[in-house]
This record gives C-alpha cells, structure tokens and sequence, in this order.
C-alpha cells in the first residue's frame, strides 16, 4: 500500500522529503508507478477534485533517481468561513520511477488539465506518460537531444559540446597572473596614467 515514507535503503542522494520537516498544509505521499492509478483515483474520489500541477524531479545516485510529483487539492463544496477556505486541505503524491523504466500512467482521462503538464515533464526529464493522446515536446524543438532538466545535462547542451572549443586564449586557458603584453598592456597604462591626471604617448599609433 501507498505510504508517507523515506526511500529505500541505500540511496546516495539526498532526497528532501525524507529529511524535511512535515508541511503543515499538506500531506505527502510516496507511490510506485503500480500504485499511482488507484492512488490518485482514490484521492479524487475523496475530495481532492483539482490537479494544481505535475512535476518531476531528478536525484542522480538514488533509486528510484526520478520523482515525478502531483499537486492536489481539495476545496470546501459547503458554506465555510473566510478562514476556513483560505486552508484547503493539499496533497503531494510523489511516484519514484526509475531512469531504465521511466514510464508512468497518464491521467488525462481523469484530469484534461494534466494532458500539457505531462508533456513538460516528459520534454524535460524524458519521463513516458503510457496512453497520453498526444505525448511530444512542448517546449524543447522537436529535434533537440536530450532532456534539459537531468541533473547530468551537459552545461552548454549535448550539440555544443560536441563542437570543439575556440583556440584563441581565452580566461579559462590564461593562467592567472600572468601579466598583460602588448597593446593590452599599452591600454592598461593609459588607463592609469588617465587616472592620475598623466599624459602617455600612445606608441601603438
């Protein structure tokens, strides 16, 4: 069954609903891909009627490594007060998936609303959504590699780093300290000589 609950011994990577504090407005919990249908059906069923959101998560090192992450709420169908309708009651069901298995049911049918929040999550951590109606991209180009939001995308993109460098020096490849020359340093002294009410005769002209 279903349950609030740490992950499985062994993970390597910290996972911030295990070591947090309880979020007083919400109650959290943690599904496999089985137990997500009937769980978030029964959910419905109780009352949490709106989808706010669904997202996902990446925790390389640990297994499950993805979360993929719903937002439910409930609200009052009866008369309440100010007060009272201003704390719904909230819940987050978080879904562990693994990165060889990253598949899981697509709640469309139950929520229309879920049908463009699948469809980023699948676009940026490469999470299937079995049985969406129309599962591409959103907002990557449809022919981009890779899935932007992995915590191993490379920093300047799958193409980019496959481009050479520029060989020019750059200040990555400048060991630091290494004195100005040339007319980089020529600028630098009239720079200071500028500063300090000094005249210096450009010699590059």
């Amino acid at each position: 069954m279903p349950s609030s609950q740490t992950p499985p011994a062994g993970s390597t990577a910290l996972d911030p609903t295990a070591v947090r504090p309880d979020i007083a407005d919400a109650r959290i919990i943690r599904v496999t891909p089985a137990e997500v249908r009937a769980t978030l059906e029964r959910l419905k069923g109780e009352g949490f009627a709106m989808l706010l959101d669904i997202g996902g998560a990446d925790y390389p090192g640990r297994e499950p490594r993805f979360d993929v992450v719903y937002h439910l709420i409930a609200l009052a169908s009866d008369a309440r007060t100010v007060a009272a309708v201003g704390k719904p009651e909230r819940v987050r069901v978080l879904c562990g998936v693994t990165e060889n298995e990253a598949v899981v049911p697509t709640m469309t049918d139950l929520w229309p609303a879920a049908d463009w929040a699948e469809r980023e999550v699948y676009d940026l951590f490469g999470i299937s959504f079995s049985g969406h109606p129309d599962l591409r991209r959103i907002q990557m180009p449809v022919e981009w590699e890779g899935y932007p939001l992995r915590k191993d995308y490379p920093l300047r993109g799958p193409a980019r780093e496959k481009t050479p460098r520029p060989s020019f020096a750059l200040k990555s490849n400048v060991a630091a300290g290494t004195p100005a020359s040339g007319k980089t340093a020529a600028a630098l002294q009239r720079q200071i000589a500028a500063a300090r009410g000094q005249i210096v005769k450009d010699e590059t002209k």
